[in-house]
């Protein structure tokens, strides 16, 4: 079956590359697919490993393409110039240029590659949304497909809140990936909503995203959902105030009172029985005491998808107080810049933080630069989503599992294909102009040129007829 699925997978590329080729005219239900891909992979395996360590305890468990990964390159190997002065390259391969240099370091090279292979997927699938993402209406079918993802989560969720799991994770495994997963949805599709969009499914794709983060009852999925949602209204109205954006946030006003009580009997559920002080608050701090000792050690870093073999290995996570028992001793540092340090080294470090910054700096400032731009407030919705997902990093690691950097392309990818697809247009617009100008100073020249002609005609006349016989 491993083979069939390899198999599949590989053939599914030249299928999609054909399809793209003969109906042109259909590629949005491309766009729409690569939105939801993402959230339904896992539940449909929709991949396939050509190497396998499942028993792994790092986030990159072997050498896995998708089809997701398929459809991505299909649609770069269709579209003119996919590369062509696309933003944020620099940065990306800066950061996977961290993780090939952590394989160089570690002590088991080959899952370090691990990695490095899912970066090169997940940088394939940003250079595939960046390449029509500038198209008119290419974007609100991308978030077509974010919304039913969205909703898919939300009934998977629901059920298994009715079947009596008081954590819901929907189908990704845990509830913090489901929660971060969905900062990439709720906040997009809630610019799209506040751009003038209004489609019933984005609707619903945001409420589904609001419902599957209050099941999961994820303290930092709640909490920074939250933040984001009000970052993004108060840029948005800072941006550019209307009536139809004020009419929006009463509206999120209105979900949010509807779903606060959820999440708060949710979270009566789970801390009932103890003080919601207690827990693994103190274990993070553990984890962050063994990430430090690691960093300390190896400047460079133990090679990336190499932490907890590391950590108990070497002794870091008994010597920093990790307690004894396989959920502890089984997971990552809970803050991914500390888990990329003790990884990847200073350089892994610096690069994530440029990875996720230097997209912020410039997606605020394509928003409000081009204020009138419908385009800026869906850029506006990305920006913050990395923003938001960024401050998340700070109390959690799974930014580094394969699906939550896709939703991360993506966004990334949305910010990149409008800067550039301005920059396109600024270009044209410039050269247009310049034209105009050309063809007005050689219309003026003609002009003046025949003025020149008749005038001289006029007093050769003149010259005839009043001179004597």
């Amino acid at each position: 079956m491993r083979i069939l699925g390899i198999l599949i997978i590989i053939f599914s590329l030249p299928v999609i590359i054909a399809w793209l080729r003969r109906y042109p005219k259909r590629r949005h239900w491309a766009y729409l697919a690569v939105g939801l891909l993402p959230f339904i992979i896992s539940a449909f395996n929709l991949d396939a490993a050509f190497i396998s360590w499942e028993g792994w305890p790092g986030y990159a468990k072997g050498l896995v393409v998708s089809l997701l990964d398929c459809l991505a390159l299909g649609i770069l190997f269709t579209s003119k110039a996919p590369f062509r002065k696309l933003p944020f390259v620099a940065v990306f391969l800066l950061y996977i240029f961290a993780a090939i240099v952590s394989v160089a370091v570690s002590n088991l090279p080959m899952s370090a590659a691990f990695y490095v292979f899912q970066l090169i997927r997940v940088f394939v699938v940003f250079a595939a949304v960046a390449s029509f993402s500038g198209r008119p209406g290419a974007v609100r079918w991308l978030c077509f497909g974010l919304a039913l993802g969205a909703v898919f989560q939300a009934v998977v969720t629901i059920d298994q809140r009715f079947s009596g799991a008081i954590q819901a994770t929907g189908t990704m495994g845990h509830q913090n990936l489901l929660g971060l997963m969905l900062h990439f949805v709720t906040l997009p599709l809630l610019a799209l909503l506040l751009a003038g969009e209004r489609n019933k499914l984005i609707m619903a794709g945001v409420l589904a995203a609001l419902v599957a983060v209050a099941l999961g009852v994820s303290r930092g999925a709640i909490a920074f959902v939250g933040l984001g949602i009000g970052i993004l209204f108060l840029l948005s109205l800072s941006r550019r105030p209307t009536p139809h954006k004020w009419k929006i946030t009463g509206l999120a006003v209105l979900s949010l009172a509807v779903l606060i009580p959820i999440g708060i009997t949710s979270f009566q559920e789970r801390f009932a029985g103890r003080s919601v002080y207690e827990g693994p608050d103190g274990e993070r701090q553990a984890f962050e005491r063994a990430a430090k000792m690691m960093w300390s050690d190896h400047p460079m870093g133990v090679g990336a998808n190499n932490y907890v073999v590391t950590a108990n290995s070497q002794g870091y996570s008994e010597r920093a107080g990790v307690i004894w028992n396989y959920a502890s001793r089984s997971t990552n540092v809970h803050n991914m810049y500390l888990l990329t340090a003790a990884e990847m080294g200073w350089i892994g470090l610096l690069s994530l933080i440029a990875l996720v910054t230097w997209p912020v700096m410039r997606g605020v400032k394509f928003a409000f630069q081009y204020r009138k731009d419908p385009r800026g407030d869906v850029v506006l919705g990305a920006t913050v989503a990395i923003f938001v997902t960024s401050i998340h990093g700070l109390v959690e690691w799974i930014f580094v599992t394969g699906h939550a950097q896709y939703v991360f392309a993506i966004s990334l990818g949305i910010i990149a294909g409008a800067i550039r697809q301005s920059h396109r247009e600024a270009i044209l617009q410039s050269r247009t102009a310049r034209r105009r100008a050309a063809q007005r100073r050689t219309d003026a020249k003609t002009e003046a040129a025949d003025e020149g002609v008749a005038s001289s005609g006029t007093q050769a006349r003149g010259n005839i007829l009043g001179s004597p016989l």
